[in-house]
């Protein structure tokens, strides 16, 4: 095979490992989203108390730390989202931190949106040239029914993929790199795609100029 001109990070995080948290692990795992959640600055507005369970997405490990990312509603009609991470230390699980932002845009009120995405950046990937990705977390469900696997694609090149757990997915892949971003598309069990999505919204407003 000839060297490849799209040189860049690829299928860089494990597999999820674990089945989706439950038990006494989720309530590990809540003990500190909820701290996360009563800590977050939320800039004037009334989110309110959790009033869903905390929906946990599969987990996924890169860079020595895991992420098992999540979403909840709150009593103020907002969505509370965010990941915990930890290390793999010689007792167990430790050094757990926690990351949470919250929204008021909800699918519900989006029908056109055909997968419901959250995503935060978690490192950086350099590159050749000077050129850098931000190694991007990506989580969210299929608005549309059949899907089987989730992949995620740069300039057309799969750099990651999950198998859809539950109505629910999880990815670690580079993104912003040389100019390309990053797009997420559902496949069903035939390798036919169901729905694409950018993690980037033109403005209107640009739309129309």
């Amino acid at each position: 095979m000839p060297p490849t001109d799209r040189f860049v990070i690829s299928f860089a995080a494990e597999p999820p490992q674990e089945p989706l948290p439950y038990g006494r692990w989720a309530d590990t795992l809540g003990g500190h989203f909820r701290s996360a959640v009563q800590a977050l600055e939320a800039e004037g507005e009334e989110i309110g108390e959790l009033s869903t369970e905390i929906s946990w997405f599969p987990d996924r490990t890169y860079g020595g730390r895991t992420y098992i990312p999540a979403v909840a509603r709150t009593a103020g009609g907002y969505e509370v989202l965010g990941f915990v991470s930890f290390t793999e230390g010689a007792q167990g699980p430790a050094d757990f931190q926690a990351q949470v932002d919250f929204t008021s845009d909800l699918a519900e009120s989006n029908p056109d949106w055909r997968l419901d995405l959250n995503d935060e950046v978690i490192a950086r990937w350099r590159g050749e040239q000077g050129n850098a990705a931000d190694m991007r977390l990506v989580w969210g469900v299929p608005l549309v029914p059949g899907g089987t696997v989730v992949t995620a694609e740069l300039a057309n090149l799969a750099v990651d993929q999950c198998q859809v757990v539950e109505e629910r997915f999880t990815l670690i892949a580079p993104d912003d790199y040389r100019g390309d971003v990053l797009e997420i598309k559902l496949w069903d069990k035939g390798g036919e795609e169901l729905a694409r999505e950018s993690l980037y919204v033109e403005d209107e407003d640009e739309e129309e100029d």
